[in-house]
């Protein structure tokens, strides 16, 4: 390269940089112009600050009352006589399973009992009478009739202590 051409070249770089200046010149007048226009405008209106209540002190009045958050015990007159498993007495085939997997398929009359016909989740039908236990529950049949098997299982109470629930099961149409 000669010192001819290197010569132009920075001559034609020194001129393009000149060109590239004035058109930002150009965008900086556009720049100020709106900058004075925007200054020139009527100041508006400043909405006031909301007004400040004062606060309000509550004293709390209830400290010498139950808690909300514990659970009130209800009166027991005879603990010893409440309602318990018996866990002593003898577990049937049928206590294995939850109650909500067997279903009542039907009754049996036989040598003058009337018998619940219950389906197990494996499939197998066992018979129940009066007085049979079922359900993970403590549930004890309490009778049959042709359309429902009733129980009363003994659940906890919530409390350390237990109560009575009806269940049933009824049959499948």
């Amino acid at each position: 390269m000669t010192v001819h051409s290197k010569h132009l070249r920075t001559l034609a770089t020194g001129a393009l940089a000149l060109v590239w200046l004035s058109g930002c010149s150009t965008d900086m007048d556009k720049l100020q112009a709106q900058v004075s226009e925007i200054k020139g405008r009527p100041g508006e209106r400043i909405e006031p600050l909301p007004e400040i209540r004062a606060y309000e002190s509550f004293a709390y009045n209830a400290s010498s009352m139950r808690s909300p958050f514990v659970p009130s015990a209800p009166a027991r007159n005879d603990v010893a006589s409440a309602v318990r498993p018996d866990s002593k007495r003898t577990r049937e085939f049928l206590e294995q399973f939850p109650l909500d997997t067997m279903s009542m398929v039907g009754t049996l009359q036989l040598q003058g009992n009337n018998y619940g016909l219950v389906q197990g989740k494996d499939g197998l039908v066992h018979r129940v009478l009066p007085g049979n236990f079922m359900g993970q529950n403590d549930g004890r049949v309490i009778s049959i009739t042709p359309t429902r098997i009733s129980i009363i299982e003994i659940v906890p109470d919530g409390l350390g202590g237990y109560i009575e629930r009806p269940a049933a099961l009824a049959l499948n149409e």
